[in-house]
């Protein structure tokens, strides 16, 4: 956790969240795309949509894995003089397209196993639960190594919850297939297919709202803005805030700029530079906020600046 005050240079993260979890995304995705050729191969075999459609699931899984590691490589491209957060975004633009992604499968998987009902499917369910076993253990090898990512990188997240949605739904496979085996009744290969659409949509939901809270540069979850501004405003000297905004770049690096009104008794006794130190201490100490800008103000500026901007 850090603070600085800002001189006017460009700056960007030297890593951001996801980067450090680079290795771990390439593995999980040589394992998602063995995966799917692996139940490709069953479904057509067993004649289970179920497994199909989770086929079909981990072949987006592999795309937003592809898509999130290409976002680490634009993401730690230095900043420029046009991009002076360089890249770092492109992993919630990658966030995003996976939940469209995840939206466009799920919908994909609920129409055709309503299909299913309509025109029932003999299903071999000794197959389905063969191919449903390996689909679940690569699955769980792959949560493994995405679990700490997630908690700290929306773009790891994403891909970590596509993960988990395909090893639920490698878990309804192989309970449909093993009630056919015991039942023989068909439909449950399109009953766990729902199940697995619907599994789908409510992570999915959730994390679209987080990656638009982003885009929409909402204040971060974990900084309350009242506090920030008490904590400011509890500071010897200081009149006023104004102009407190605080967004995120991209995960693991929330940003803070503020205008804050001095006394000029205190900044004639201590200085700008003592005075930033102050503000810098206070946010550090107490906010986890990677990049702060602070605009120190005499007393009335406040007026003269509006007039001056629009």
């Amino acid at each position: 956790m850090g603070a600085g005050h800002d001189h006017g240079h460009a700056h960007a993260p030297a890593g951001t969240a996801t980067a450090a979890y680079r290795g771990r995304l390439r593995v999980a995705l040589a394992i998602t795309l063995g995966v799917m050729v692996v139940e490709i191969v069953g479904g057509v075999l067993a004649d289970s949509l179920a497994l199909i459609a989770d086929a079909a699931h981990m072949a987006t899984d592999a795309l937003g894995l592809g898509m999130a590691l290409l976002a680490v490589h634009f993401a730690s491209r230095p900043a420029s003089g046009r991009r002076t957060f360089g890249y770092a975004r492109a992993e919630i633009l990658a966030a995003l397209a996976n939940c469209l992604l995840l939206f466009g499968v799920g919908g994909y998987v609920l129409y055709e196993a309503i299909q299913r009902f309509v025109t029932p499917a003999g299903t071999e369910g000794g197959l389905t639960v063969v191919f449903g076993a390996v689909g679940l253990v690569a699955n769980t090898v792959s949560l493994t190594l995405l679990m700490r990512g997630q908690r700290e990188s929306l773009n790891v997240r994403g891909a970590f919850l596509e993960v988990l949605a395909d090893a639920l739904g490698s878990v309804a496979v192989i309970v449909s297939a093993v009630v056919i085996l015991a039942t023989g009744w068909q439909a449950a290969d399109p009953i766990a297919s729902l199940v697995i659409g619907l599994m789908i949509v409510p992570r999915t939901w959730k994390l679209l709202r987080e990656t638009l809270d982003v885009l929409l540069e909402a204040a971060p979850r974990d900084v309350d803005m009242a506090e920030v501004r008490a904590h400011i405003l509890a500071l010897d000297g200081v009149e006023d805030v104004h102009d407190l905004h605080a967004w995120t770049i991209t995960s693991g690096l929330p940003v803070l700029s503020v205008h804050v009104v001095v006394s000029s008794e205190m900044l004639n006794a201590i200085g700008h530079e003592k005075m930033l130190h102050e503000l810098q201490g206070c946010l550090g100490d107490h906010f986890d906020v990677e990049h702060c800008t602070f605009q120190l103000e005499p007393g009335g500026h406040a007026e003269h600046e509006a007039r001056l901007c629009h």
